[in-house]
């Protein structure tokens, strides 16, 4: 299966994100100088840990999310203090920043960092806060588009209509 970037712009509707700057804000050109770049390797990287390995075209869809994630300051704050955090302890416990790891690293220091089993919370502890920016920004993006949805077997993700044919099946369909 294919995520496209019009998978990307489905998932930013369904969660309110604002599409209009979608294409023309530029990783990096903001005051955060560098940092979006960072978050924009970083996030695709995980999504290769995160993201069932069937699907493809990962790395455009991540990318266009994020354009319109790190639209909203406060949020965007909060994802770049997540990925910092991160690429710290991946140099402290690895010697590289996240992205350069191999797919297995980065899932083991996903692991050890406690992303995997800790709450979310965009204000607690870096385990809470890297799954809250990093995996559920991921997983909320993912599911929200119609491509996340029929993997999972949702037809119709919140946010995407799914077309008249499925209004006209009854519920045994």
């Amino acid at each position: 299966m294919e995520l496209t970037r019009r998978d990307a712009l489905v998932a930013l509707g369904a969660v309110g994100a604002g599409t209009a700057a979608i294409g023309v804000r530029e990783f990096g050109d903001s005051e955060s100088g560098g940092s979006d770049e960072r978050v924009r390797r970083t996030l695709v990287a995980a999504a290769e840990v995160v993201y069932p390995s069937e699907l493809s075209g990962t790395a455009a869809f991540v990318e266009t999310f994020l354009e319109g994630r790190l639209d909203r300051e406060s949020h965007a704050t909060g994802l770049r203090d997540a990925v910092g955090e991160l690429d710290e302890l991946a140099a402290e416990w690895y010697d590289e920043e996240f992205a350069a790891l191999s797919p297995d690293e980065r899932d083991r220091l996903l692991r050890e960092v406690g992303a995997d089993t800790a709450e979310e919370a965009p204000d607690g502890t870096t385990a809470e806060r890297v799954r809250y920016y990093v995996v559920n920004e991921l997983l909320l993006a993912l599911y929200s588009s119609p491509t996340g949805g029929e993997l999972v077997g949702l037809e119709n993700p919140q946010g995407h209509p799914g077309g008249i044919d499925s209004y006209r099946r009854g519920p045994s369909a």
